[in-house]
C-alpha cells in the first residue's frame, strides 16, 4: 500500500478550488453574491476576453475592515454564521466562507475596500493564494475585486475553457438571473468595453424582466401573487399562448437565491394543465419565500439545490399563485354585459340616424345616379347566357361583341339541360339531321375527322376504380382508407412529418429558402444564446440564415420555403435548447435533429381540417413512398386493420 501522504496547504486550496471556481462564471456569482449580502444597492461588474483574463466587480457595500481583510481570504472564513446552529436558519447567499480563498488560489486577486467608519481605504493583492501586505488607498464606500488571469497556475483547468464568447456569456447568464432576483439592486454589465446591461434598482421586476429580456418576452407575462401557510410566491408568469418549447425560461428564486426546483416545475406544469400544447412549457419568473428555517439550502456545492421541510405547501403556493394568475388574465377578447351592449347599440342608433340626415342633406343638393339593380353580381353574370356569334354578323350588331363560341351537340345538350328553356336558342331542333347541322354556323367533327388523344388526356365515360378508397377521418387526427381486404388508419401529421424530414435530408442543405419579408427575432437565455452562436454555420446549412442581434437575442431572416414563419420562433428556441444540452454531439445526428425539429413544426397537426380531396391526394402519395413506415420520433405512421380482423371481433369468423 502507498504511504499516507499529507496534501500541502497550496495543493488543498487548489483541489478545494476546484469544487468551488469551475470557469469565469462561477467567480462572478460567488463574487456577486458577497455584494449582496455586504447590502449593496448598485453593482458594476466588467469583463475581458470573457472574464478569463480580467473580471472586476464593484458594489457600494458595507466593505471589509482593515483587521478582517488578511482573514477574508482564508479558507472557510465568514461573517455569515459563526457556528453549527446557524445553519439551521440562513438567511444570507454565502454562508461557507470559500469563494475568495478559492478564487485567490487559482488568479491575481487585487482588492480595494473600505468601510463607512474609515476615512481610508485598504488594498491587498494576492496571487495563487499568496498574501501580500495591506496598503492604505484612496476609494469610496464599498468593496472592488479585481480578478486577473484566471486559472493561471492550473493549465489542466485552463484547457477545458470555452470560447471567449462563450465564456461571456455563461457570464451574462449569471449577471440575468441574478438582476432578476434583486430588482432592488441596481446592475451594470460590461462586456469588453460595452454596456449590455443595466437595471434601474427601483424595486420593481417587470423593469428588470424588460432590461434582461426585453419588451417582447414582458409582453407575454402577467403578474401573479398568493401566500398560504407561511409561503409567499410572487413574480410574473406567461400566457398559455406564449409557450415555449422548453423549461430554459423558467426561473425560480428561494428568498432571493436561484435554485432548481422540481417541485415547483411540477406545479407550474399542473397549473397548466389543458392550456398549452402537449410538448409546451410555460415560462416565469417567481420568488418563493419561506421561513429559512423550514428549508436547507447547504445540499449543493453550488448552492442551487434545495430541500423544503414542507413541499406540498409549496407546491400548493406555487400551483394556486400561477391558476389565480391564468384566471385573472383579461388579456383576451370580452362579452359585453346585456345592459351595456343595449346602452352601446342605443348610442350607435342615435349616431347612424344623425349620419343619415347629413347624408340625405348632402344628396339634395347633388344630382342623383340612376338606380340600379339591387340582384347579386355573381347571380346577374351567371344566369345571362353568352350568345354565340353567328359568322359574318358584324361585330357591333351583336349584344356580345367580338365573342365567338363554337360548340358542339354534347356541350349544347348539357347547356340546355343545364339552363331550360333559356338556351332553346342554342338547339332549335333536337331532331336535326347532319345536313341541315352542316348548314349552320358551326358543324361539329365527325368521329373519322376527330383527333385521336394520347393517353395521357383520353378521357372515358367511367373512371378506372382506385387502388383505395377514403373512408374518412377520425378525430381530425387518423385518415381512414380502404385498400384490398384492409382498412389502414394513417396518423397524418406523423406520415407527413417524415415526409418533410426525408425531403429536407434529401436536399443536402440544398432545400428551397424564402427571404423572410419581416426578419423574426427570438430571445433566448445566455446558455442556448451562446450555443446558437456556436453553431451558425450548422443552421445556415440547415436552410436557416440567423444572426447575432445583441443581448442574448438573434434574428431569423431565411428559413426553408415549408416552415410558416409563425413557428420560425419555436424551431429556433427549441433547437437552442438541444445545441445548449448536446454540445458534443456529431454533425450529422445535429443536422438531422434540425430537420426533424423543422418538420415537426412544418407538418399538418393534428386537429385540422383535412378535406376529402386533400385525403385522397396524401394517401396517394404516401402509399407510394413505401420506404416511410415511422416518423422520426420512431412512432408508426400506418395502422393495418385486416379484414379478417375485423370480421373475427364481430363473430363472423372463427
Amino acid at each position: 500500500m502507498a504511504k499516507i501522504n499529507i496534501l500541502s496547504r497550496q495543493t488543498a486550496e487548489l483541489i478545494a478550488a476546484g469544487e468551488v471556481v469551475e470557469r469565469p462564471a462561477s467567480v462572478v456569482k460567488e463574487l456577486l453574491e458577497n455584494s449582496l449580502d455586504a447590502g449593496a444597492t448598485a453593482v458594476t461588474v466588467e469583463i475581458k476576453n470573457g472574464g478569463i483574463t480580467y473580471i472586476r466587480i464593484t458594489d457600494n457595500g458595507c466593505g471589509i475592515a482593515r483587521d478582517d481583510v488578511r482573514t477574508a481570504f482564508l479558507s472557510h472564513a465568514t461573517s455569515k454564521i459563526s457556528d453549527a446552529d446557524d445553519l439551521e436558519a440562513i438567511y444570507t447567499l454565502g454562508f461557507r466562507g470559500e469563494a475568495l480563498a478559492s478564487v485567490a488560489a487559482v488568479a491575481r486577486v487585487e482588492l480595494l475596500t473600505r468601510t463607512p467608519e474609515e476615512e481610508t481605504g485598504t488594498h491587498l493583492a494576492v496571487e495563487g493564494g499568496v498574501q501580500g501586505e495591506p496598503e492604505d488607498a484612496g476609494c469610496p464606500k464599498g468593496t472592488t475585486i479585481v480578478v486577473r488571469d484566471l486559472f493561471y497556475n492550473t493549465p489542466a483547468r485552463m484547457k477545458f475553457l470555452k470560447k471567449d464568447v462563450a465564456e461571456a456569456n455563461a457570464v451574462a447568464g449569471v449577471v440575468d438571473r441574478i438582476a432578476l432576483s434583486h430588482p432592488d439592486v441596481s446592475f451594470r454589465f460590461i462586456r469588453d468595453g460595452k454596456e449590455t446591461l443595466f437595471t434601474s434598482g427601483d424595486g420593481k421586476l417587470d423593469g428588470a424582466i424588460y432590461s434582461v429580456f426585453g419588451r417582447e418576452f414582458l409582453s407575454e407575462l402577467v403578474p401573479a401573487e398568493y401566500e398560504s401557510n407561511g409561503v409567499k410566491v410572487s413574480g410574473f408568469t406567461s400566457k398559455p399562448s406564449a409557450a415555449r418549447p422548453n423549461r430554459s425560461m423558467q426561473f425560480f428564486f428561494l428568498n432571493g437565491r436561484l435554485i432548481k426546483t422540481g417541485t415547483g416545475s411540477a406545479a407550474l406544469s399542473e397549473a397548466y394543465r389543458n392550456s398549452v400544447m402537449t410538448g409546451k412549457f410555460p415560462s416565469c419568473v417567481l420568488n418563493i419565500s419561506v421561513s429559512p428555517h423550514t428549508v436547507d439550502v447547504n445540499v449543493h456545492p453550488a448552492k442551487i439545490e434545495v430541500r423544503f421541510s414542507d413541499e406540498k405547501a409549496v407546491f400548493n403556493a406555487v400551483y394556486y399563485c400561477v391558476k389565480n394568475a391564468l384566471e385573472g388574465d383579461r388579456s383576451r377578447v370580452q362579452f359585453v354585459k346585456k345592459d351595456d351592449r343595449r346602452a352601446i347599440n342605443n348610442f350607435l342608433g342615435m349616431l347612424q340616424e344623425q349620419t343619415v340626415k347629413s347624408e340625405q342633406a348632402e344628396q339634395l343638393k347633388m344630382p342623383q345616379p340612376p338606380e340600379r339593380n339591387n340582384d347579386d353580381f355573381w347571380s346577374r353574370i351567371i344566369n345571362k347566357p353568352l350568345k354565340p356569334k353567328p359568322l359574318g354578323k358584324d361585330d357591333g350588331d351583336d349584344e356580345n361583341s367580338g365573342f365567338v363560341l363554337p360548340l358542339d351537340d354534347k356541350t349544347k345538350s348539357g347547356l340546355n339541360a343545364e339552363k331550360g328553356g333559356e338556351n332553346d336558342f342554342l338547339l332549335k331542333d333536337r331532331n336535326m339531321t347532319n345536313e341541315s347541322r352542316a348548314d349552320s354556323e358551326i358543324a361539329p367533327p365527325t368521329a373519322e375527322e376527330a383527333p385521336a388523344l394520347s393517353d395521357d388526356t383520353a378521357v372515358t365515360e367511367q373512371e378506372e376504380p382506385a387502388e383505395f378508397r377514403i373512408i374518412g377521418e377520425a378525430f381530425k387526427t387518423y385518415i381512414l382508407a380502404e385498400c384490398k381486404d384492409k382498412i389502414l388508419v394513417i396518423d397524418k401529421h406523423a406520415a407527413h412529418e417524415r415526409m418533410i424530414f426525408e425531403q429536407l435530408k434529401a436536399s443536402e442543405g440544398a432545400a428551397d429558402r424564402q427571404l423572410l419579408l419581416e426578419p423574426v427575432t427570438v430571445t433566448l437565455n445566455k446558455e442556448d444564446y451562446s450555443a446558437t452562436l456556436e453553431n451558425l454555420s450548422l443552421l445556415k446549412e440547415s436552410g436557416f440564415s440567423v444572426e447575432d442581434f445583441g443581448n442574448g437575442t438573434v434574428i431569423v431572416g431565411e428559413c426553408p420555403m415549408i416552415i410558416d414563419s409563425g413557428d420560425i420562433s419555436d424551431i429556433i428556441t427549441e433547437l437552442a435548447g438541444y445545441l445548449a444540452s448536446n454540445k458534443t454531439g456529431v454533425f450529422s445526428e445535429k443536422i438531422d435533429r434540425i430537420y426533424h425539429t423543422a418538420a415537426c413544426k412544418a407538418a399538418v397537426k393534428a386537429g385540422d381540417f383535412t378535406s376529402e380531396y386533400e385525403m385522397r391526394k396524401f394517401t396517394e402519395k404516401l402509399l407510394s413512398m413505401p420506404e416511410i413506415r415511422y416518423c422520426p420520433h420512431g412512432r408508426p405512421v400506418i395502422v393495418e386493420l385486416t379484414r379478417r380482423e375485423l370480421e373475427k371481433n364481430f363473430g363472423r369468423v372463427q
